[in-house]
């Protein structure tokens, strides 16, 4: 039993059961025993592979994507560049990068930022953006970022931010809590407390019995105080990571440890819970501040951005060992069995804004 499941069995033992956005709250931010508080999750020797650790034209693609939206938008200055959950750095060492070629006025006049709320993540970043002439800041919240226009991305960010399940029991909906079973073991269950069905999918009047819905309100909160900085300041944001484009019934909570699957329960602070993101809750979240909402999936967005010609670029003059690496780095991002249609991207804009590959529409 690790450290933290005896705590949380001590705390349900005392206090009485959780509910599931607390208990992934515990998992993965407890300050002592946390799953992103105590460990660097990322990469082949972690537990999961994320996209810019694929490959560097996923870092160049975003960053030429933040560019035309930064023109969109009137080519602000100053302006404030940010990642939120940045997790090793690869992703904004790829874009300085970039955004160093494709105009240095900006790149040397843009203050650059990282909101991380794990300072030991936060060291590691320090550690891969050292070599970078830049100057970053780290935050730990978007509020203390300068009142500036503000061109944000985060991949791989709402996945982690605990959710709330309720489950389908008798005429109702209850939510889901974790308890302990005869044996003293984490087990789930149906409590006491009740949702009100508007919150809910749409098909979640005619789920059967013990179907899970999940809402996620501090998803909402979080894309709120984006839009919200954005509305007021202008800017641009892009936001990629797993999940569905349509609302429906579904239990998508899951643990990943070693590049495995495991049972959600068996292991707390020591695998990467996360959830299927509900990628129209937040387009409409933005919309109602005012501003443009654009969805797609991550290999069309990738695919609208030229990965193929940036692939043949990098394979130019590259080894065949090197050009198949390329060629399998593709398929990993926008292949529809791989990343690809799994992953979705939502771009923030004003309304009324083009950048490609999106349309004026949203």
């Amino acid at each position: 039993m690790t450290r933290l499941k005896t705590r949380i069995v001590n705390l349900i033992e005392a206090l009485g059961p959780l509910p599931v956005n607390e208990y992934m709250a515990m998992c993965l931010f407890d300050p002592s025993d946390g799953y992103y508080t105590t460990r660097e999750p990322f990469g082949t020797a972690g537990d999961f592979v994320t996209a810019p650790e694929i490959s560097q034209m996923f870092g160049e693609l975003v960053a030429v994507w933040l560019y035309q939206a930064w023109l969109a938008i009137g080519r602000p200055m100053p302006v404030t560049i940010a990642e939120i959950g940045p997790g090793r750095g690869t992703l904004i060492k790829d874009m300085l990068r970039t955004l160093s070629r494709l105009d240095p006025a900006l790149a040397n006049g843009a203050d650059f930022a990282m909101i991380e709320t794990s300072p030991r993540l936060a060291e590691v970043q320090k550690q891969t953006l050292a070599p970078t002439p830049f100057a970053v800041r780290w935050h730990e919240t978007i509020e203390t970022l300068p009142h500036q226009p503000l061109l944000i991305v985060g991949n791989e960010l709402f996945d982690a931010v605990p959710i709330r399940q309720f489950v389908r029991a008798g005429a109702g909906w209850r939510e889901r809590m974790i308890g302990l079973d005869d044996e003293n073991n984490l087990c789930f269950f149906a409590g006491a407390g009740s949702v009100d069905p508007t919150l809910l999918p749409p098909d979640a009047a005619n789920a059967p019995q013990g179907a899970v819905a999940e809402v996620a309100p501090a998803r909402t909160a979080l894309m709120t105080a984006i839009a919200e900085r954005m509305a007021r300041d202008n800017g641009a944001g892009l936001f990629l990571d797993y999940g569905h484009l349509q609302p429906g019934v579904g239990d998508t909570l899951q643990a990943l440890r070693r590049h495995n699957h495991e049972d959600v329960l068996a292991n707390p602070g020591e695998a990467d819970l996360t959830s299927h993101v509900d990628f129209a809750a937040l387009a409409a979240t933005v919309r109602a501040h005012g501003l443009g909402a654009h969805l797609s999936t991550q290999g069309d967005f990738l695919l609208g951005m030229g990965i193929l010609e940036r692939a043949g670029r990098l394979g130019a003059d590259a080894s065949q060992a090197a050009r198949d690496k390329i060629t399998g780095d593709v398929e990993r991002l926008v292949g529809p069995q791989a990343m690809g249609e799994l992953f979705k991207v939502l771009a923030v804009l004003p309304r009324g804004a083009a950048v490609r590959p999106f349309a004026t529409t949203d």
